[in-house]
């Protein structure tokens, strides 16, 4: 492990979203974004300016190698750019954060190249609340047993386009696991018979602008036990995925998630 200390990332994905945030909470924190790459009209806009905090002197750059001057990266791209960050990466020896999600075949290769390079944190959720709810729902689920079923609601804005959501997927999985069952449900329609005692449904909601609701039930005979996140700051995903990065740096090379930079 190293002592280093997290002073200079760059942001793939910088225009977006998730990127201006992590332009917000890197100035709160001290930490310098020394590269912003994304595509589009963005290309040319000073960061901070995007970001809403000032001019931070960051010009948005097409090119994936004004990457390298960075410590850490943290990717919130799309699978295609994310695939060829894995492979720069790997060939500088820089750790990566990422919260890319549906990875093809070819990027999750290079990922995988990657993590014998250097040490990559992967998550579809950098929330730290919602990475301590998976710790919990998994010991729930251990400890209550099959006398109690598990069933996930999730919500979300009105705008966003899957379901359900990764979030509520993983914590599906998480569940299964616990409990030794290998069947999740997408919902359920129509005459579908008595609920089964190996199956868990995830229904998934939508309306207004509700950044992310999370909740496990737990049903036994006569009880019930609900663990619920609730986001309404898209900001946490931020703070998490920068938790990470000052923590990806002292590691060695491998995969991680936020179970390890939470010590879960």
């Amino acid at each position: 492990m190293s002592d280093a200390t997290l002073e200079r990332i760059g942001i793939l994905g910088a225009a977006g979203r998730m990127g201006r945030s992590i332009a917000q909470v890197a100035g709160e924190a001290g930490v310098e974004v020394v590269a912003a790459v994304d595509r589009g009209e963005s290309v040319g806009r000073d960061l901070g300016e995007l970001a809403g905090v000032g001019k931070l002197g960051v010009e948005v750059s097409p090119e994936l190698d004004a990457l390298e001057a960075a410590q850490v990266i943290i990717d919130f791209s799309l699978p295609a750019a994310a695939g060829e960050l894995f492979a720069k990466a790997a060939s500088w020896g820089r750790p990566v954060v990422t919260g890319t999600t549906g990875l093809d075949a070819a990027a999750m290769e290079a990922l995988e190249a990657l993590t014998k390079a250097a040490p990559v944190v992967a998550a579809p959720n950098f929330s730290q609340g919602v990475t301590l709810l998976f710790h919990l729902a998994a010991e729930a689920a251990r400890r209550l047993g099959p006398g109690f079923d598990a069933e996930i609601v999730e919500m979300h804005h009105r705008r966003k386009v899957d379901a359900p959501s990764g979030t509520a997927v993983r914590l599906g999985e998480v569940v299964a696991e616990a409990k030794g069952l290998d069947t999740t449900l997408h919902g359920r329609s129509g005459h579908v018979g008595a609920r089964t005692d190996d199956e868990i449904a995830v229904l998934a909601l939508r309306g207004g602008d509700v950044v992310g609701e999370h909740t496990l039930f737990l049903a036994g005979m006569g009880e019930r036990l609900e663990l619920t996140h609730r986001a309404t700051d898209r900001q946490i995903f931020a703070r998490g995925a920068v938790r990470a990065a000052g923590w990806v740096l002292g590691q060695g090379p491998g995969r991680y998630d936020m179970t390890h930079v939470m010590g879960l």
